[in-house]
């Protein structure tokens, strides 16, 4: 299952990425939303191999994954892997500079069940698909509105 979405976003690429990057403001994201996240390895680390796991609750079961990053091509690419013990998944976020102060951000989220039930989960989440497409738009669309407003402060 695949989810993506596009944002144009009023700020440099190299802005962008820097906010990409703030892997503590995502962590704190999660955890203000009820998910336990440990970050494996150093604390600090912006790049390539910087990995966490994360446990919440999902339809009503305890979910716990491991996130990595596994590619980090400042200023364009960032891809994190996700895997679980049912399910295997990649997050790739594309950056596009349309000019000096514009960049185009595509993320897309897509996932890939490994046993029955995560199968299950998955075509429940289909079912859902539209409701579930519009809340990730949503989240991608505050976080490229909280990037040109820290930008805008910048200035």
């Amino acid at each position: 299952m695949k989810f993506s979405t596009r944002e144009d976003i009023s700020a440099p690429i190299d802005t962008v990425f820097e906010a990409l990057t703030r892997f503590g403001d995502f962590e704190r994201a999660a955890v203000r939303r009820g998910a336990e996240v440990s970050r494996l390895g150093d604390t600090e680390t912006r790049e390539l191999g910087a990995a966490w796991n994360v446990r919440f609750m999902m339809r009503g079961k305890e979910r716990n994954l491991d996130i990595a990053i596994t590619r980090f091509e400042a200023p364009s690419n960032l891809v994190a892997s996700i895997q679980s013990r049912n399910i295997v998944g990649e997050v790739t976020c594309a950056l596009f500079q349309l000019s000096r102060t514009r960049t185009r951000m595509t993320i897309a989220i897509e996932v890939r069940p490994l046993t029955l039930s995560a199968r299950v989960l998955i075509q429940s989440l289909k079912f859902a698909k539209n409701r579930t497409t519009r809340k990730f738009k949503d989240r991608v669309a505050e976080f490229a509105a909280e990037v040109e407003a820290r930008d805008r402060r910048k200035l």
